[in-house]
């Protein structure tokens, strides 16, 4: 079997962050490593990491791609998954991984995303979500559709060999979409699977924009990103509803 390292991006995540990493504890098979990777966070985010006893990185560059970069660095195991905080895994987690990777013709992968929150669970965004990893490919890049493109995002819990991040490498320094654009590089070694597994993500975003805005976003977001709009740009349109 091999060894996969969990690394956690954070900034600000007090909210949700002890109960990820609750959760992470009782995988089984365990995981390699747990590795949060905070990029300045205000409130008990470190607190809540050091007490459950987790590795700890300070990245001096706040941002999701250079705080998953940093933590890709220090990780040691031969898969890297990659979690953000308010999103809650399958008990077998590092076994469907490993399973997933098992086949040397995938590159990489990661899961269904079902989107809920305390009062709801958003049915109808998550379905656009589910469909967008297959018809965005199929609409934007359909020759690497062909050849087993799937485009993954944040909330789908990506995961890869290390051997083939780092030859790939590694997250471009991009605000947004990250994920999206190394599954680009990622399809030259191999095919992107979404797992038919859920894993579920917390409503914050949606709930703040409401789901009609939500899925207006997502979807301008998506085509002007697959017509080759800057993702610098785009950041503009995906504003962050952490606390500060």
């Amino acid at each position: 079997m091999c060894s996969v390292s969990i690394i956690i991006p954070t900034l600000n995540e007090a909210s949700c962050l002890g109960r990820t990493l609750r959760q992470l504890s009782i995988l089984n098979p365990a995981p390699w490593e747990v590795l949060v990777v905070d990029g300045g966070s205000s409130d008990e985010t470190l607190a809540i990491a050091q007490l459950a006893g987790v590795n700890v990185v300070d990245c001096q560059q706040c941002g999701r791609s250079p705080q998953m970069n940093q933590g890709a660095k220090i990780a040691t195991g031969e898969i890297l998954c990659f979690l953000h905080a308010d999103t809650y895994v399958p008990d077998d987690l590092v076994a469907a991984i490993e399973t997933t990777l098992a086949d040397k013709t995938v590159a990489g992968g990661g899961f269904i995303s079902l989107m809920a929150g305390s009062q709801t669970t958003r049915w109808g965004v998550s379905l656009h979500n589910y469909l967008k990893t297959y018809y965005a490919p199929l609409l934007f890049r359909p020759h690497l559709f062909f050849k087993g493109l799937r485009l993954l995002f944040g909330d789908q819990v990506m995961f890869c060999r290390r051997a083939d991040f780092w030859e790939c490498g590694g997250f471009d320094d991009v605000p947004i979409l990250e994920e999206a654009d190394l599954c680009l590089k990622l399809v030259r070694r191999g095919k992107i699977r979404q797992v038919n597994r859920v894993v579920q993500s917390s409503d914050r975003r949606v709930a703040h924009w409401g789901a009609l805005k939500a899925t207006g976003i997502y979807l301008y977001i998506g085509f002007l990103w697959g017509l080759g709009v800057s993702p610098n740009y785009l950041k503009k349109f995906y504003e962050d509803i952490r606390s500060n």
